[in-house]
């Protein structure tokens, strides 16, 4: 009994030195208690910081959305304000394209009108020369006839006083 209590104490121990031998293999493998409640805090310290970044980057993300939100319709608004400006000033091109095709045509009207009148006016003309030519025939035909109304004056009056001298001798 000695010898199987000698043995099993030897198998016993042996069995400790093992389990002993284990634990302290895996006690070199642990951390030191101080060591991990520092690891422990920096972790925790480290998962505020990444969620206060996280929050961070939500609130900036959001922010961005709005402003581009905001900066599409402003963009909207100015393109809406562009293509009704640029509808108005097609219609105004339209209207002054209008307005210059009355105006050539009243311009040709006007210059065909002026050509009419050039052609009266040369006609005129003509016809002006044709009176003056027919004036300065009838002034000197005017004229020949006041010289022989006054040569015909010139002829009474001496008949007058020749009959005066007449008349009285032939009355005595």
């Amino acid at each position: 009994q000695l010898l199987e209590a000698k043995a099993s104490l030897s198998l016993a121990q042996t069995h400790h030195a093992l389990q002993l031998q284990q634990a302290k293999a895996q006690m070199n493998d642990m951390v030191p208690k101080k060591q991990f409640e520092k690891l422990q805090t920096s972790l925790r310290e480290e998962q505020c910081k990444a969620q206060q970044l996280q929050e961070n980057l939500h609130r900036q993300a959001e922010q961005a959305c709005r402003q581009l939100v905001r900066t599409q319709e402003e963009h909207e608004h100015l393109l809406q304000a562009a293509v009704e400006q640029a509808e108005g000033l097609e219609n105004n091109l339209r209207s002054a394209e209008a307005v210059l095709a009355e105006r050539a045509a009243q311009l040709k009207d006007a210059q065909a009108q002026l050509s009419r009148n050039k052609l009266l006016i040369k006609d005129l003309r003509e016809e002006n020369r044709g009176f003056a030519m027919a004036l300065q025939a009838a002034e000197l035909k005017q004229k020949s006839t006041e010289e022989k109304n006054q040569l015909l004056k010139e002829q009474a009056s001496a008949l007058k006083q020749l009959i005066r001298k007449i008349t009285p001798a032939s009355l005595s």
